[in-house]
């Protein structure tokens, strides 16, 4: 099964200019919101993305950009831990 997060809440940022396609961000991403097709990377499905920054932490010429535990996916995350209903904290219609 897939995972997924709140749409359009990620704080992943991506800068195909910067991309030289080395595909590392495909290689570390544990939700495959990364394709690397050896010309550039793609993102396949951003709602996917966990806010983990392993993508980030692994471009060698800094593409990619996430604030890694932040926003709703850590929410959720904490939620799934506790057993409580997820909060971020941003607005009552968020979570």
């Amino acid at each position: 099964m897939k995972h997924k997060y709140l749409k359009n809440v990620t704080t992943l940022a991506y800068s195909e200019k910067k991309c030289t396609g080395c595909g590392r961000c495909a290689e570390v991403c544990p939700h495959g919101v990364f394709y690397a097709n050896g010309k550039k990377a793609c993102i396949l499905d951003r709602d996917a993305c966990m806010e983990c920054g392993a993508c980030a932490r692994n471009c060698p010429v800094g593409a990619i950009n996430v604030n890694a535990g932040t926003g709703c996916a850590i929410a959720i995350i904490t939620g799934w831990i506790t057993g409580k209903e997820p909060t971020c904290g941003c607005s009552s219609e968020c979570c």
